[in-house]
């Protein structure tokens, strides 16, 4: 908690809890994120002073934007630390959609279930910190749209990170238009913070997740074998599907990519397999510009959603990774790139001990 009641106070804690996580021991914030964090801070302030009628109301939230890897999250992580915020939350797109879809049904039947979704949630939290932010699907888009202006009605303090500024949220030209409403009402009511950091952090300082395998060779790679040595094939129960598992033991399971993507699985099966499993292999990875949009957008969610739960990712492929990732058309893909770039990546020189 923050002692000090000066804004100047708060950056300064702010700044050193950001400092302290960066991956480098040699690494500083550069200006860009210093000048957030000053911003973050000075919003902050003004939002938790008790209101006097006199005084202009603060937005009532921050919008963080930028490329990936420039330090969105490191910020947030901050902010969301220090804040003196007794009820908060930390949320992550996929999880907080899931969340929200089965929470409303417990309300169905009546009148507005997102409505009172919203009002749990603004009891729960003061404040509600959302990494990732972005929409595509126009389903999504509406049921976030609409959730945002609930809880802006109940109070709630609100941090988005987004890859995109809010002009260029759901980019579908069939859709942008239906999502124009909400567009507005996040410029109006929250602050726009750009991160223009000139750096990627995620090449300069990368995160050991796993391992990413091509080789010429068919069959699997002897790396990711070894990892899953002893296991058996079997079969995994989730919501909806039965999968078939080319490997499985206790902590870990391994797919062949067709399973797993080109069947509609969906981002709740992914957080489950999260849940159960520490390690999560996939093989027989093709170029992603062969496959459909919709396998494509599959093989995007699982990726993120690994990343984010903590998950060790196994990936092996006959191409490499720059071939993997060359002329796929999704979105976002450069945030999905960005992480696959921080695997370990093993290529057709690699020779396995024997013996």
């Amino acid at each position: 908690m923050i002692q000090s009641s000066s804004s100047g106070g708060l950056a300064l804690a702010l700044e050193r809890h950001a400092s302290q996580r960066l991956l480098l021991p040699d690494q500083s914030l550069d200006a860009s994120q210093r000048q957030a964090l000053e911003a973050m801070a000075e919003w902050l302030e003004a939002a938790l002073m008790p209101h006097r009628g006199w005084r202009r109301r603060p937005p009532a939230g921050i919008y963080l934007w930028g490329s990936v890897g420039r330090g969105k999250s490191l910020l947030m992580d901050a902010l969301f630390e220090v804040a003196p915020v007794t009820s908060k939350r930390r949320v992550h797109f996929h999880g907080f959609l899931q969340e929200l879809q089965q929470r409303s049904l417990s309300y169905s039947g009546q009148a507005d279930p997102l409505a009172l979704v919203a009002r749990d949630i603004a009891g729960q939290a003061k404040l509600l910190c959302f990494d990732e932010f972005h929409v595509h699907d126009i389903g999504d888009a509406t049921l976030l749209g609409r959730l945002i202006r609930y809880l802006l009605e109940a109070g709630v303090l609100l941090v988005l990170t987004s890859n995109y500024a809010p002009a260029a949220l759901c980019p579908n030209p069939l859709h942008h238009q239906r999502f124009k409403p909400f567009i507005r009402l996040i410029e109006q009511r929250l602050r726009i913070l750009e991160l223009d950091s000139p750096t990627d952090y995620r090449t300069v300082a990368p995160r050991d997740w796993g391992l990413y395998c091509w080789s010429d060779s068919p069959g699997p790679h002897p790396l990711i074998d070894a990892q899953f040595a002893g296991a058996l094939p079997g079969v995994l129960q989730l919501d909806r599907f039965c999968l078939a598992s080319f490997r499985q033991r206790e902590q870990g399971v391994w797919f062949r990519f067709s399973e797993l993507f080109e069947r509609p699985t969906s981002t709740r099966d992914y957080l489950e397999l999260c849940s159960r499993f520490a390690d999560l292999a996939v093989s027989e990875i093709p170029a992603l510009s062969g496959l459909s949009l919709d396998v494509q957008q599959r093989f995007l969610n699982f990726v993120d959603i690994a990343y984010d739960a903590g998950a060790r990712l196994w990936l092996s492929s006959e191409v490499s990774l720059a071939a993997l990732c060359q002329g796929a058309v999704q979105q976002d893909f450069s945030r999905t790139c960005s992480r696959l770039a921080q695997l370990r990546q093993v290529g057709p020189e690699f020779q396995p001990t024997l013996g």
